[in-house]
């Protein structure tokens, strides 16, 4: 019960913060929709849709803004990007960190509060307006679709009931 409560505490402070971080962030998605396709890297596919790309592309930290969200082997993940500055939630850790250029492509370098290093260093396959796509050097991929800003992201499985918990004594 103790566990279940900790993961449901963790899952909707997670969703909070993002929501919050999401709430702060313009909506560039709309008059960016065509610089986005042509910022879209995909590593080793040498050039993207159109013709935009030379030298295999870039992308742009900015087209990275916002709240992502998505299933990876049946567990939400969550990543969060405002101002270069990131937050994840997956499965049971909580990381956090900064967008850094790291030869001139922007990675995600994160720290888990649980010691994990599955998702601590992440390279953005690809990214347009709806979808991000990280690889990360634990091994996992993730394919994110981005949350509208103020409203809960459709498809994802509910938290677990917590009508069981205590209530908190008033100060």
């Amino acid at each position: 019960m103790t566990r279940s409560l900790r993961t449901g505490a963790i899952a909707v402070a997670a969703l909070a913060a993002s929501f919050a971080l999401t709430a702060c962030g313009g909506d560039d998605a709309k008059k960016d929709s065509g610089a986005d396709a042509s910022a879209s890297a995909t590593p080793g596919a040498g050039g993207g849709e159109g013709s935009g790309e030379s030298g295999g592309g870039s992308v742009d930290a900015a087209a990275l803004e916002g709240t992502w969200v998505g299933l990876t082997d049946g567990k939400n993940v969550t990543v969060s990007i405002a101002a270069r500055k990131v937050a994840l939630v997956a499965d049971k850790s909580v990381c956090q960190g900064d967008v850094k250029d790291m030869g001139g492509e922007p990675m995600l370098a994160l720290k888990c509060t649980d010691g994990g290093t599955e998702r601590t260093m992440g390279a953005i396959d690809s990214v347009d307006g709806s979808k991000l796509v990280v690889s990360w050097d634990g091994g996992a991929k993730d394919t994110l679709a981005k949350a509208e800003a103020g409203k809960l992201p459709s498809g994802m499985p509910s938290l677990p009931d917590l009508g069981d918990l205590p209530e908190v004594p008033a100060p």
